[in-house]
């Protein structure tokens, strides 16, 4: 099966990141959006020691021949020039080498991408809304983005009332986790980590589309379950804590799912980003597409964004009731999702998405108060031509702060930092810190 890149698809602008301690405002080099979904009650879970993986994680070592990756544009698919858009050729069952249970690729490595100066790793995030990859080398106390891709896919189309993910939407998840395939190949990646979220985990045919990528692309995914994606969050936001902070409220708006993460102050280490220390943290089920398709996202009047505020604080209150508000503390908190990225580039007026500008940027509370009243107040075709909403968001994104509105009026706090960064972050630096890239495991002096 041969898959040609969309036409649409386009070089990503901003220059390889190096993400550090010392450089928390333009650190990582990520791109956040909307992922997961599944509806029912909402799963609280008791405070965790330390960031672990779930049990059914799944780190696979990339053999001669194969790799994996993703990123994010608001609107827009990433490249790079360097990295290419190759097409892996045609390759028979029975040449096709192991990686895991599963490899990639049975051919060489393309001659112009691989890096052999160190190892080389890639986090491929497969969400409800947004199929994204990241590539990535260790550099200093952080790493340096080497290639990255996003498009939204809406793998979770649909799934709220049908319970399946339907042909359209598979068919346009096997090309962009091609091009992915085909751009870790180029890259030389040596370690990568590929996971699905809520829509794999909610869908009757979840398995059946894992193993139909496995097949048609190649890629074996795992899907992790919401304990596991919670503490992926958490560990690729942390280096954007205030660090004079009591505790943060970590949110990550998706597309069938939401994440909210209670963080204390994270103890200092010698080496290597800053471990999350995780307090408590529940999975919503509801995100940014599941709500959308329940109350309409092209039209939406005061009653029915006042019915979506209502049916997300009422699956907050339980988190709030067993672990407690913002007291008087000094809480702020921290968004990462493709909503709150899109709040902070309205915010800022920008004439196209620029990560640099919006990750780690902050946001008083009645600053975000008057985007939101803002794009109420557009119609859905004024959506469509905010350059930082764009077509693809436009049905989306008054769902997301509705999600967003209910957060807020739970935590009530004074300042919310933005973080476009996430999962594939956390994946990125958990695979690192295991093979020991920053001198060891971190730890408190």
């Amino acid at each position: 099966m041969r898959l040609r890149h969309a036409r649409h698809a386009h070089l990503l602008r901003d220059r390889s990141a190096c993400y550090t301690r010392s450089d928390l405002d333009l650190d990582i080099a990520a791109l956040a959006s909307e992922a997961g979904g599944q509806r029912g009650n909402s799963i609280v879970r008791a405070p965790v020691a330390r960031p672990q993986l779930g049990s059914s994680a799944r780190v696979a070592a990339v053999g001669p021949g194969g790799f994996g990756a993703a990123g994010r544009n608001a609107m827009k698919d990433e490249g790079r020039a360097a990295g290419g858009l190759d097409h892996a050729p045609e390759r028979s069952r029975q040449q096709r080498p192991r990686w895991g249970r599963r490899s990639p690729y049975g051919y060489p490595r393309h001659d112009g991408g691989p890096h052999d100066g160190g190892p080389t790793y890639a986090a491929l995030d497969l969400g409800t809304n947004n199929c994204r990859l990241l590539v990535a080398r260790p550099a200093g106390d952080g790493f340096r983005v080497v290639d990255a891709f996003s498009r939204i896919i809406r793998l979770g189309e649909g799934i709220s009332k049908s319970g399946r993910i339907n042909d359209a939407a598979i068919s346009r998840a096997v090309e962009a986790l091609a091009i992915c395939r085909d751009k870790m190949r180029n890259r030389g990646v040596t370690r990568a980590r590929l996971i699905a979220t809520e829509a794999c985990r909610a869908a009757e045919n979840g398995n059946q589309f894992r193993a139909r990528i496995a097949e048609e692309v190649g890629l074996e995914l795992d899907i992790i379950d919401r304990e596991t994606e919670a503490t992926l969050a958490a560990t690729g936001c942390t280096p954007l804590i205030d660090p004079d902070a009591d505790g943060v409220v970590l949110f990550d708006i998706g597309g069938g799912s939401s994440e909210l993460v209670r963080l204390d102050r994270s103890p200092p280490c010698r080496r290597g980003p800053p471990l999350p220390k995780i307090k408590a943290w529940v999975s919503l089920p509801v995100g940014v597409v599941t709500l959308a398709e329940r109350h309409g996202g092209h039209a939406v009047t005061p009653e029915i964004y006042a019915a979506m505020i209502a049916e997300v604080a009422a699956l907050i209150e339980r988190f709030v009731a067993e672990h407690g508000g913002v007291g008087s503390g000094h809480v702020h908190l921290l968004g990462t999702s493709g909503t709150v990225t899109t709040i902070a580039g309205v915010h800022l007026e920008l004439r196209r998405y620029e990560r640099r500008r919006v990750d780690g940027c902050w946001m008083a509370n009645d600053e975000a108060t008057r985007v939101i009243e803002r794009l109420l107040a557009m119609t859905y075709e004024d959506r469509v031509a905010n350059p930082c909403i764009g077509a693809e968001r436009a049905d989306l994104v008054l769902a997301g702060c509705a999600i967003l509105d209910a957060i807020r009026a739970a935590f009530p706090c004074q300042r919310l930092r933005v973080a476009d960064r996430g999962l594939r972050e956390g994946m990125l630096v958990q695979m690192m810190r295991e093979d020991g890239a920053w001198g060891g495991e971190a730890r408190a002096p």
